[in-house]
């Protein structure tokens, strides 16, 4: 029998300016006393402060952990855990990028169902009890983890990227605000944008995809068409940023159901080795995965290539969808995005590291949905031209 389509996202989402103006009044109805997951950024910005203050206007306490300070980890998941544990929180809020909200995923879960949270790959422990409740709060327009059922966390030990999905991982509360996104440094913008990109097209021609996650993808991918690099080029213009904040919800929505391909199978082995951003390395392999897959859905990627060009639209399947690949390549290359070799990993190091990366892209899962299912071989040879890649 065939498994039925699905499509969750989290029980509430609050999308508009000032959006996070509610903070308090959604945290009163799920707990007494909060672990806010964030990082110093954060802090400095002083969006932490004014998140507690907020907090304390609707009778809800808080102790704030701001020990992200990269790609989330096991043991930032560890001491945000035992700062909850410590401090008898009943609640958990994640403000800040996706690596904060990662985090919270994590603790919300191993919190009540204990274990740790590498015993959760691959479905070998599965949550029982329900998570902590977790009020989820972009800054960045990128992730759109605010809305997913995933998390994924670096193992110190093994430097793997887990990449971990169960239903106790969605958030019950996401405050989309673009205001918070005014802060976002342009490489930011222009990371976490792509990132946001590189999920909609995924989602778009991953083998699982269908009617709902195709719907939020496309709209995802027209969005950002039409708003990134003007929010790169003017990091205030406020349409822009709540183009691209919606954008990321919409995009997260379809990955969350879709799944994603090979880009983030790739991508994750990249940032656990050679600690490079997420963002930035979805952004170093998506236009050249493309020109790799597009032979097997050259159909969707023609979709594409239509949105980013009205001319596309008297083109045959095949040129739009050309279109559409060179199109990433050029909004790639107006923000800016370096290759491999051009962020600054040693090319005897990247050699050396091909057949460890290509191994866990595989073992992760995700290359299996592409439209084109590559071998070890053949993905050890897209890193290599993706190491120098030219946009």
């Amino acid at each position: 029998m065939e498994t039925c389509k699905t499509f969750q996202m989290p029980p509430t989402i609050l999308y508009q300016q000032n959006s996070f103006e509610q903070i308090g009044e959604k945290a009163e109805l799920l707990g007494k006393k909060a672990l806010i997951i964030s990082d110093q950024i954060m802090q400095k910005l002083g969006y932490v402060e004014d998140c507690q203050q907020k907090l304390s206007d609707h009778s809800v306490d808080s102790v704030a952990f701001l020990g992200v300070a990269s790609e989330p980890n096991d043991q930032y998941v560890e001491e945000a855990l035992q700062l909850y544990q410590d401090e008898t929180c009943d609640l958990i809020i994640s403000l800040g990028g996706g690596s904060c909200i990662d985090t919270a995923k994590a603790v919300a879960v191993v919190a009540t169902n204990g274990g740790n949270i590498e015993d959760y790959v691959g479905m070998k422990k599965i949550a029982q009890i329900a998570p902590v409740p977790h009020i989820a709060i972009p800054t960045t327009a990128g992730t759109g983890s605010e809305a997913t059922d995933v998390t994924v966390i670096t193992n110190s030990a093994t430097k793997v990227k887990m990449m971990i999905k169960q239903p106790a991982f969605m958030p019950n509360v996401a405050i989309v605000d673009p205001l918070l996104t005014l802060s976002s440094p342009q490489k930011v913008t222009a990371a976490t944008g792509v990132d946001a990109l590189s999920h909609a097209i995924e989602a778009y021609i991953s083998k699982k995809s269908h009617p709902m996650t195709d719907m939020m993808a496309l709209s995802a991918i027209n969005l950002i068409s039409k708003n990134l690099h003007k929010a790169f080029t003017d990091g205030q213009n406020i349409e822009a940023r709540e183009g691209m904040s919606l954008a990321a919800l919409q995009a997260g929505s379809a990955f969350s159901n879709a799944s994603v391909c090979l880009i983030h199978g790739m991508s994750r082995p990249i940032g656990a080795l050679f600690d490079v951003p997420h963002g930035f390395s979805n952004a170093m392999l998506l236009p050249a995965i493309l020109e790799y897959s597009k032979d097997a859905c050259i159909d969707r990627l023609a979709d594409i290539g239509r949105i980013f060009s009205s001319e596309a639209k008297h083109l045959s399947d095949e040129d739009a969808a050309e279109v559409a690949v060179q199109s990433v390549k050029d909004l790639c290359k107006s923000l800016d995005i370096p290759n491999l070799e051009q962020w600054g990993i040693p090319r005897k190091e990247f050699v050396s590291a091909l057949s460890k990366m290509s191994t866990d892209a595989i073992d992760s899962g995700s290359p299996s949905n592409n439209p084109k299912t590559p071998s070890k071989e053949e993905i050890a040879e897209l890193y290599q031209i993706c190491y120098e890649y030219q946009f």
